[in-house]
């Protein structure tokens, strides 16, 4: 990011993962004085800036970078794979690097670039058990005793993935926050409708926790790939296709690997009349 600070403003980036898009702040060597309230304000879309998820960028020793990511609605969120992939990019891009671990709520994920201007971050192992996801209690995550017998996995924030004859016919916004609430998750959780386009495709629509219908997600594209892999209906290799693009996932014995283009839109500055009214 160019040097555009101000004496009291908060610089900043915007990006975006096949639409998935963000807001990233650069903490390293500057104060980062990010709060919900801020987060709430930043991603108001008429009267902030908008994004799908909010992410910082602080210095660790023993790690590229440490990330930290904010939900719209000023909530933490333990991950966020595309988010991780542009800044992953970005980093890629500053440092010559072609290899990168990072740390996040999640733990350590490692990054790299795939060639052809794409980038692969391994979002790590799915979580699979209900105490891990979390669930309210011991169910089968498999086959959840929920209408529509969605699965359970956990990738570091909880998801709830529902098979559809058509994804394309799903009201997200209806049902969307219905199952976002849902007492079996206690943290709440993102909400993915999946249809089968072969036995190496699938199509996905999303509800993020927290911010509502996306165009992409990372983490839930992960889970829905291992979902649809638990059930039998694909191999462990699939190209997800959501409303923005699409996403290579690969489950491998090392985690699961997500490919796909990132974009570098703008650089911006808060200024202190934002960040006072606060």
């Amino acid at each position: 990011m160019k040097d555009n600070s101000t004496p009291d403003g908060l610089p900043f980036m915007k990006m975006h993962g096949l639409g998935n898009d963000f807001v990233v702040i650069d903490g390293r060597g500057r104060r980062t004085p990010v709060t919900p309230e801020l987060a709430r304000a930043l991603g108001d879309r008429h009267r902030g800036v908008g994004f799908d998820q909010l992410a910082v960028i602080e210095a660790e020793d023993g790690v590229d970078a440490r990330l930290t990511f904010w939900n719209a609605d000023g909530s933490l969120s333990a991950t966020c794979g595309n988010a991780t992939r542009c800044i992953a990019r970005f980093l890629m891009d500053e440092t010559g690097k072609a290899r990168l671990t990072l740390r996040t709520e999640r733990g350590l994920l490692l990054a790299e670039d795939a060639g052809g201007g794409l980038t692969r971050v391994n979002m790590g192992a799915p979580l699979l058990q209900w105490q891990e996801i979390p669930l309210a209690e011991e169910v089968d995550t498999l086959h959840l005793p929920i209408e529509g017998d969605p699965v359970a996995t956990g990738m570091g924030n909880p998801h709830c993935t529902f098979f559809v004859p058509d994804a394309e016919t799903v009201e997200l916004e209806r049902l969307g926050p219905r199952y976002e609430h849902h007492p079996l998750y206690p943290e709440r959780t993102n909400v993915e409708f999946v249809s089968l386009l072969g036995p190496d495709a699938i199509r996905l629509r999303i509800w993020e926790r927290g911010t509502g219908v996306t165009l992409a997600s990372g983490s839930c594209s992960c889970a829905a790939a291992v979902a649809a892999a638990r059930r039998g209906l694909t191999g462990r290799r699939v190209s997800v296709h959501v409303d923005g693009g699409v996403l290579e996932i690969d489950w491998r014995d090392d985690g699961v690997w997500m490919t796909a283009p990132t974009t570098y839109v703008f650089d911006g500055v808060l200024t202190p009349a934002f960040l006072g009214a606060l």
